[in-house]
């Protein structure tokens, strides 16, 4: 198990068989949770979020906390209100998806794919490579965004993520 623990706040409103929470539940490599009260605090995933993650919230730094904390429902149903999970909110910056649903799209990544550019953002590759090896379009994940991935875990906050992020919004 890598540095942080994957928990998911489990709205269960997607298909089963393409669901990479369940998926990542089965191989338990992350915790499921039916309830916002049963799902632990920790660095809430969350693209309404008005600050970008960045290697200062990782654990090294004096981070409050090792657990990365994701929604898991259908982009369809995404709603501001649904991320009323306990602790620090941040949103990921650019990144495209790899999987099979939205391949291509920017901002529009699954459940792993979300957890795996966190964990590059802060600095744990292994764990990321680790999750991801169990989708066969993983490692395309790593791929399409290796540039991006590596230029934010350079970073030293939030501030200079969002500069970086402009270099490719301003090229989309």
């Amino acid at each position: 198990m890598g540095t942080y623990g994957l928990h998911v706040r489990y709205e269960g409103d997607d298909d089963p068989k393409k669901c990479s929470a369940r998926k990542l539940a089965r191989f338990e490599l992350a915790e499921l949770h039916n309830s916002t009260r049963a799902t632990p605090p920790g660095i809430v995933l969350n693209p309404f979020a008005e600050q970008a993650l960045s290697p200062a919230d990782g654990v090294g730094t004096g981070a409050r906390h090792d657990r990365l904390v994701a929604l898991d429902c259908s982009w369809e149903t995404a709603e501001r209100e649904a991320f009323d999970l306990e602790g620090i909110h941040r949103s990921l910056p650019f990144l495209v998806a790899a999987n099979p649903v939205n391949y291509g799209t920017a901002f529009q990544l699954n459940t792993v794919e979300a957890f795996a550019g966190a964990l590059c953002i802060l600095g744990e590759r292994d764990q990321a490579e680790e999750i991801l090896s169990k989708f066969t379009w993983g490692h395309t994940f790593l791929e399409l965004n290796e540039e991006p991935l590596r230029r934010y875990a350079e970073c030293s906050d939030s501030t200079e993520v969002v500069a970086v992020q402009e270099d490719y919004l301003a090229d989309e």
